[in-house]
């Protein structure tokens, strides 16, 4: 058994539909199974996000506010008055300025650009800036990405004499600013026809009102700010974001053709992924460590050097971002390993002063993997008396609303079901910590703390081929709201199987079914090598991928997860002579099994877990991987421990001090003969004349030691001083009456059954067990 990281929810297709769908479009059966996952099951739907075009771009004065936004604009244009456009220190604030400043500039306007800093400032308009801009004489403030919630610092702008217009995606409340102007995609409620536009969608469709044309050079700035927000990829998003990667792919522009050489992105493979993965953490790492400007001017530059420059300052910023993240991550994961109370809670309430608060909730996310429970890491301020971090939730566990049973002592929060922020008095943090737990054991149930994966596209291997794969990227771009297909193939054979990479820390395999043959590459699950044994069938879960070596193309799989139901049996015989058969064996959940006190005394030294007598088996409530050190003294032993223990995975080593398989058995004739040669005696010196005899006859030393003792048992012989003498008149006896002689014909029997079967012939016997009336596996 290989156990997956995570639950697998694996959806049936709904084969009639998918041939349905294929055929009606013409589609690979791939395609058709991601557009039915996704809730496209008829043709005229599923056209829609194959064939988008300009139809999924509204007109931008449906949107509430819009006409009265643009003159107000132009008339600040005509007269010259001064106008600050007021964005926010994330990805999609930064290119949401970058749009608003760059429309305003061609339009001839008196123009200039302010982002809050995240430390000082925190997010959205802020009063001590809005009165600094009224000393500049500023006479229009624009916000971009935020100010729906500003509803203070709003009402005193308008009192310091500024116009204010917000533009905005965030969730509104029931009270909204006093802004001359609010734009905004669901205020009111149902008045524009989608509402799920990030910050910088909105800023474009003022800019689309503004220019009267729809501005086609903004496209890559509003791809790069929707794609970085994770907001839905559906409807007009997905249309922004798939004119956004055709113009990025072209563009002249030359901070793309900067971020794409730092980021080691082909500029003409640029997709959702390029701009998630290797743009959007770029810009939202220069916010997160400090001022947000030199992200704006990066995407305003006009020029190679400006350009290559600002690359680097966010590339350095990013990797800066990385080492303070990974060093955080390791000393929360310190803190809870050694804190029981912490440790044991449901939810994760973590605090350290001095943690950079601008990245914590990325903190927050790489324990929510770890350890799978809703987490809170704070940053404490000493100086303030506060406690300021972030939350990540799980599915079951209402974030928000569980915070908000605490306002008496959380007087700062907001946020979502699975993600939130706070601010409150850090002597409240245990306390906090003591109550989410108590809410969270009402409501999680181990279900719930057990993480899933929803596993929507199952394949056949002989439905992936390269032209289907490239036809997959055609119904991109992936992303909220329109996933990235999950793909699992099910029970297939490993063909081959190799450990690849310098540290050998990679796998690689050849995946086989009936249908056909897939390369499947792992990275850093190089371990797994070892936990896969020959013959088991697996379900692998992965993404399809598109392998080009010397102008060649072929399908590959990258493997996510990798799982099997099967019981396993790894062959480590003959490998005792070496200490690195130790190393071959998991460390969790296995016990060590002999059956003779011998093996213990010669093996305990290599192995570090104690080892078990055949007499002594324990109770292991959890199936268990066992180890068998070495072969039963009878076959029935080895039956009762295998039926006792419920194994899921078999190791067997059988370690045997003195073989005798290939000695083997002396023959009736070998026994007559010696027989014979010792009543011609009076008397036979065995130590003194074995090894003569043994050559005159041709019978082996060991052989002629165990005939004497045979004798010997069966009263046929007696020994003195090592001198065997016959017994005259000896009562008659068969030789399979000696123990001696039973012991030995069994210790071939189970020789030749364990110790020098073929791997097959072994699997075939644990199998049988392991499948009959008195032990079924589960």
């Amino acid at each position: 058994m290989i156990k997956s990281q995570k639950k697998w929810i694996v959806q049936k297709n709904n084969e009639e539909l998918v041939k349905q769908l294929q055929t009606e479009l013409g589609i690979s059966s791939i395609a058709s199974k991601i557009l039915i996952s996704r809730g496209y099951e008829l043709a005229h739907d599923a056209l829609s996000i194959l064939k988008m075009d300009d139809s999924h771009l509204h007109d931008p004065f449906l949107m509430h506010g819009m006409k009265e936004a643009v003159d107000r604009i132009k008339h600040a244009i005509e007269v010259g008055e001064n106008i600050c456009i007021y964005g926010d220190y994330d990805a999609d604030g930064i290119s949401s300025t970058t749009v608003m400043l760059r429309t305003l500039q061609d339009l001839g306007a008196n123009v200039d650009y302010i982002i809050p800093n995240r430390f000082t400032h925190g997010y959205g308009p802020n009063e001590e800036i809005f009165r600094q801009l009224h000393e500049a004489s500023v006479n229009l403030i624009i916000t971009v990405d935020n100010g729906i919630s500003g509803i203070e610092p709003i009402r005193i702008a308008k009192e310091l004499g500024m116009d204010v217009i917000v533009t905005d995606h965030h969730e509104a409340s029931e009270e909204l600013p006093p802004a001359d102007v609010i734009i905004h995609p669901r205020v009111p409620e149902g008045q524009y026809p989608f509402g799920e536009l990030a910050g910088v969608g909105v800023a474009f469709k003022l800019a689309h009102a503004l220019y009267g044309k729809v501005p086609v050079h903004l496209f890559e700035f509003v791809a790069i700010g929707t794609v970085a927000d994770l907001v839905p990829l559906v409807g007009e998003n997905r249309y922004l974001v798939q004119q956004g990667i055709k113009y990025l792919r072209k563009s002249n522009n030359p901070w793309v053709r900067a971020i794409c050489e730092i980021s080691g992105v082909s500029q003409h493979e640029i997709d959702e992924d390029s701009i998630g993965f290797y743009f959007g953490p770029r810009l939202n790492a220069i916010g997160r460590l400090g001022s947000a400007s030199p992200g704006v001017d990066f995407l305003i530059s006009d020029d190679s050097y400006s350009a290559i420059e600002g690359a680097k300052l966010l590339n350095s910023k990013n990797a800066e971002r990385k080492e303070i993240v990974k060093t955080i991550t390791e000393e929360a994961i310190a803190i809870i390993e050694s804190d029981e109370i912490i440790a044991n809670s449901q939810v994760i309430v973590i605090a350290k002063e001095g943690w950079n608060p601008g990245v914590i909730g990325i903190v927050a996310s790489r324990l929510v993997e770890i350890y799978y429970k809703p987490t809170i890491v704070l940053s404490i301020d000493r100086e303030k008396g506060t406690a300021k971090g972030s939350a990540r939730s799980i599915e079951g566990f209402h974030m928000y609303n569980e915070l908000a049973k605490n306002r008496d002592i959380l007087p700062h929060f907001g946020g979502h079901p699975m993600a939130a922020g706070m601010t409150f008095a850090y002597e409240y943090v245990d306390e906090l910590r003591n109550r989410l737990h108590s809410q969270a054991e009402q409501c999680l149930t181990e279900e719930l703390l057990t993480p899933k994966l929803t596993v929507d596209v199952p394949l056949e291997l002989s439905e992936i081929t390269v032209e289907a794969i490239e036809e997959i990227k055609q119904l991109g771009p992936f992303g909220t709201g329109f996933s990235k297909p999950i793909y699992v193939l099910q029970d297939v054979n490993v063909r081959s199987m190799k450990k690849i990479g310098a540290a050998e820390n990679h796998l690689k395999m050849e995946l086989e079914d009936q249908y056909g043959l897939i390369d499947a590459v792992g990275f850093n699950k190089g371990a797994l090598h070892e936990e896969i044994s020959p013959g088991v069938k697996l379900s692998i879960v992965g993404d399809l991928q598109i392998n080009e070596w010397q102008g060649k193309k072929k399908p590959q799989l990258l493997i996510t997860d990798i799982k099997t139901d099967e019981w396993q049996l790894f062959d480590l015989r003959g490998k005792i002579q070496s200490n690195r058969w130790v190393e071959l064996i998991v460390k969790q959940n296995v016990s060590y099994f002999a059956f003779n006190k011998e093996t213990t005394n010669n093996l305990q030294q290599l192995i570090s877990e104690p080892i078990h007598l055949f007499d002594n088996v324990p109770q292991i409530h959890d199936p268990s991987y066992i180890v068998l050190l070495d072969l039963p003294n009878t076959i029935e032993e080895l039956e009762q421990l295998i039926i006792e223990l419920r194994p899921k995975r078999i190791y067997v080593v059988f370690y045997t001090h003195n073989p005798q398989f290939f000695t083997g058995m002396p023959t009736r004739e070998q026994f007559a003969k010696y027989y014979t040669f010792l009543k011609q005696r009076p008397s036979f010196n065995l130590h003194g004349s074995i090894n003569q005899l043994a050559n005159s006859s041709g019978i082996n030393i060991e052989l002629i030691k165990f005939m004497t003792n045979v004798f010997f048992e069966l009263g046929f012989v007696t020994i003195s001083n090592g001198l065997i003498s016959v017994v005259e008149g000896a009562p008659k006896q068969t030789l399979e009456e000696a123990t001696t002689y039973k012991q030995r014909v069994q210790q071939l029997e189970i020789e030749q059954k364990f110790l020098y079967a073929n791997y097959q012939e072994l699997k075939q016997w644990f199998h049988e067990k392991l499948t009959s009336e008195e032990y079924q596996y589960s």
